[in-house]
């Protein structure tokens, strides 16, 4: 299955480790410094010009992990990640 994550972008839910929401997550000095290590190794995507609302992070084969930088709130990813979670196991 997949999660639509915005814009044009879609990741595989079997890959996601955690879905966060910005505001809440980057009061953190330990998230912020998750984030700037991502973004200095190549790892973040973003996902649409307007300002994140939310991060999604997935574990690539090989061990690696990739950030998007999402403007759609975690409520939002994770409803859609439900409602297509839902329509799949009938």
């Amino acid at each position: 299955m997949y999660l639509h994550v915005g814009q044009d972008t879609v990741v595989n839910t079997a890959d996601i480790i955690g879905i966060f929401d910005m505001e809440n997550t980057t009061v953190s000095k330990h998230t912020r410094r998750f984030l700037a290590d991502a973004e200095r190794a190549g790892n973040i995507v973003t996902v649409s010009p307007e300002l994140p609302k939310s991060f999604v992070v997935t574990a690539e084969k090989g061990g690696g992990k990739t950030v998007y930088i999402s403007q759609l709130s975690t409520a939002t990813l994770l409803r859609r990640k439900k409602q297509d979670g839902n329509s799949h196991e009938r």
